[in-house]
């Protein structure tokens, strides 16, 4: 019998955030905070290490390590393979309780997978490990609920400095935006009738919008 099967089961909240690197954090702000419209939940600086988050949904944030030096990533379409340098560092789920956290935690080593952690990060605990392409995942159980941004970045650069909400005047519109056209079709484009004629899907309109939905300043 598979031992995996006595295995609790464990409640997943969302990705808890994307981790990337950032060589320049004064340009990552003004993009994602100023230009998307997300805002900067939380900076930590502390030892050299750099760490903001944008939230993207009450549970689900986007965060970059500044690292100075950095090898900025060449641009390429996504999906395209590629041997250069890459701006990915590790995702991390979240789970909804401190047993699930636990009980992945017993469940990956019981398959002989490596773990580090539990770690108590102050606001969250984390286990860590890597998936069979050596991605470096993290799961992460929330145990301090901010309630209101926090910002505790003694180096943090000066637009961290004007807070945490959008300033969408701080990305000036250089030139009039291009008209909008017909999108192209790519991967997969066959695959929306597919679903429409055998009934298995239904189109969805495009003004609607869903529970959790961020909406961009």
């Amino acid at each position: 019998m598979n031992s995996a099967s006595t295995f609790d089961s464990v409640d997943f909240t969302g990705f808890h955030h994307l981790a990337f690197i950032t060589s320049d954090l004064q340009a990552t702000l003004r993009f994602y905070r100023d230009l998307l419209g997300l805002r900067l939940v939380l900076a930590m600086g502390a030892d050299g290490v750099q760490h903001y988050f944008f939230e993207l949904t009450p549970r689900d944030r986007i965060a970059f390590f500044a690292w100075d030096g950095a090898s900025p990533m060449e641009p390429k379409r996504p999906g395209v393979p590629t041997r250069a340098p890459r701006g990915f560092d590790h995702l991390a789920l979240g789970v909804a309780t401190r047993d699930g956290l636990l009980a992945m935690r017993s469940r990956l080593d019981s398959a002989g997978v490596a773990v580090e952690g539990p770690i108590d990060h102050g606001l969250s605990w984390s286990i860590y490990f890597k998936d069979p392409n050596n991605i470096d995942l993290e799961i992460a159980w929330t145990s301090v609920a901010l309630e209101e941004p926090l910002l505790c970045d003694p180096t943090a650069p000066p637009a961290a400095l004007e807070g945490s909400e959008p300033r969408p005047e701080a990305w000036p519109t250089l030139k009039p935006a291009a008209a909008i056209a017909s999108p192209k079709l790519g991967a997969g484009h066959a695959l929306g009738a597919y679903v429409l004629e055998r009934g298995i899907g239904q189109p969805v309109a495009a003004e609607q919008s869903a529970e959790g939905v961020v909406r961009s300043a």
